[in-house]
């Protein structure tokens, strides 16, 4: 596999990131996680920009501009003769003396990988996730701020600890009031008598574009969607449950904790919706 490490295309094994690297040191830096179908990278302009506003919110410089970006990640794609794939931007702090002041690192680190990506499979569209609502609480917002696409992942990791321990696919997290965010790395939706809840972005929730894409269809096929508060009685008591992001897309849910679910018409909806929403900017541009 060859990456764009830096200033270059070059094989991975030639990509070797410093000990003192404030990435690997103190997890100091942002990243974007992207697909590719039919050479299109998709909602590219979109991850760019949050990549942008996440560094702004940590002070770190983005050393390329939107376009330049946007032709390392189709170069890193050619390179690797790949047209549907998984694609991740990370930005380091870079390399300096370990101590905490950012100033201490004259250079960012830029990084493009890109793979074979790998669909969820088709059958658990058909049957959904099994979740479970973990006692890791969301990082507060008033200590790291959710719109910030961090590399310190290790709240969510947690999380997802305890999801595999409970022998669940995901984990959705409360923030420390007891409302619900979002799973480790999904957004969360909810139905009930034909309305869609979804928690709002001052529970603490990254901004997930997949997420805005489905709100934004749901009401334009005339689906009331309400982004509030809810505390995960209301969850219990939906009719269907799905979590949305870049690579699951639209994903039914068949359990959280020990309430069951049934694969719902929404989420089939709103899955097909997102699906040809996806074609018409692939294969329409």
């Amino acid at each position: 596999m060859k990456v764009f490490f830096n200033n270059s295309i070059i094989n991975e094994e030639h990509a070797i990131v410093s000990i003192f690297d404030h990435g690997f040191l103190y997890g100091d830096g942002v990243f974007e996680t992207l697909l590719a179908y039919n050479g299109v990278v998709f909602m590219l302009e979109e991850h760019i920009a949050r990549l942008k506003n996440s560094a702004q919110l940590i002070s770190l410089t983005v050393p390329y501009n939107d376009s330049q970006i946007a032709s390392i990640v189709y170069d890193t794609l050619t390179s690797n003769q790949l047209i549907d794939a998984y694609i991740r931007i990370t930005i380091t702090r870079g390399v300096g003396p370990i101590g905490l002041d950012i100033d201490l690192c004259k250079s960012p680190t830029f990084l493009v990988m890109s793979r074979p990506s790998h669909p969820y499979p088709e059958g658990l569209y058909e049957r959904g996730m099994s979740v479970i609502v973990t006692e890791v609480r969301r990082n507060i917002i008033e200590a790291v701020d959710p719109a910030i696409k961090s590399l310190n992942f290790l709240n969510n990791i947690i999380a997802k600890t305890d999801a595999k321990r409970n022998n669940a696919d995901e984990a959705l997290m409360c923030n420390i009031r007891g409302y619900l965010t979002e799973g480790t790395v999904s957004n969360l939706f909810f139905s009930k008598d034909g309305i869609l809840y979804t928690p709002s972005i001052d529970c603490g929730i990254l901004q997930g574009i997949t997420r805005r894409v489905v709100i934004e269809l749901a009401r334009e096929n005339g689906i009331k969607v309400i982004e509030g508060q809810y505390f995960k009685d209301s969850l219990y008591q939906a009719q269907e449950v799905f979590l949305t992001n870049t690579s699951m897309e639209v994903m039914p849910v068949c359990a959280v904790d020990s309430v069951k679910y049934d694969v719902g018409q929404r989420a089939k909806f709103l899955r097909d919706a997102y699906i040809e929403f996806r074609n018409k900017y692939v294969y329409l541009r």
